[in-house]
């Protein structure tokens, strides 16, 4: 994870795409550690993030991000000329904003929100092998005063895969009981999910948190998905449910039979396994 930090509001990073040893490709922050998904990036609004990436594939690759403001050069597109060849160096330009007001009184939305990076270039003019083959990952974009969690994970539903891990093997995620856990959900492929999490809600609107008792925002368990769609929230690990193995799934039936389905595993306040947890399916 990539934190924001830097007193002049503008940070650089380095971002290395790389082959995996199955054959898969990935972002990472040094030579040799590529993950998929890549590194989550974290910005605040009002800052700058610069990001030289170093292409150490075989094929042209590039970066292009969703939700923050870029200029043409940081598009990540062949149409745009803002790719890179194997062995070339490049650095995009991620800006954001906080609210504000335009001429006229009409309200100008900030940056914050829950984002996604993603290659632009391998395999078509739109990346689809570069994303099939697991060159993305997540951004989140705070707003100053937001709540920070303990803990952060990443879901990735890529077609019939999470995290493109192979069916039936979804990764699991664990925390303590009373923990603050920031989930971050990104669709790509060519397919719409319903992502679902068993005991645990969270209201539908920018950060998953209530903002007061009037808040309108609808709480729910369960929410529709389509390609390139990203949202995140933050829920309190085991809140009124308690410890154990909590499912966490696409809902579309077809789908969780297929394999798209994990664990988000609650431990006690001490970190211990509950027994009845142990022998959980998914």
């Amino acid at each position: 994870m990539n934190k924001p930090g830097g007193k002049d509001n503008v940070r650089r990073i380095t971002l290395y795409a790389e082959q995996l040893p199955d054959g898969q490709l990935g972002y990472g922050l040094e030579p040799g550690k590529a993950t998929i998904p890549g590194p989550l990036i974290e910005m605040v609004e009002g800052e700058t993030l610069e990001i030289e990436m170093v292409n150490n594939l075989d094929v042209t690759a590039s970066l292009h991000v969703h939700g923050v403001d870029y200029d043409t050069a940081s598009d990540g597109t062949r149409m745009n000329d803002s790719v890179l060849e194997p062995g070339g160096r490049r650095t995009y330009v991620w800006r954001t904003h906080a609210p504000g007001r335009r001429p006229g009184g009409i309200i100008e939305p900030g940056s914050a929100g829950y984002w996604h990076y993603h290659d632009h270039v391998v395999g078509t003019d739109h990346g689809t092998g570069g994303i099939r083959r697991g060159l993305y990952g997540p951004l989140v974009v705070r707003r100053k005063g937001d709540v920070i969690p303990d803990k952060q994970f990443t879901v990735v539903f890529n077609d019939m895969s999470i995290n493109n891990r192979p069916a039936h093997e979804a990764p699991e995620f664990v925390a303590k009981l009373g923990e603050r856990v920031e989930f971050i959900v990104i669709t790509h492929g060519d397919f719409f999910h319903t992502f679902h999490l068993h005991g645990h809600r969270w209201a539908d609107n920018r950060t998953g948190l209530l903002e007061s008792p009037q808040d309108p925002s609808r709480i729910i368990d369960t929410k529709i998905t389509g390609p390139a769609e990203s949202f995140g929230f933050q829920v309190i690990a085991g809140d009124r449910v308690g410890p154990g193995a909590w499912m966490y799934h696409c809902h579309v039936q077809s789908h969780s039979d297929m394999g798209m389905a994990g664990v988000f595993m609650v431990t006690d306040a001490a970190g211990n396994m509950p027994d009845h947890s142990m022998d959980t399916h998914h």
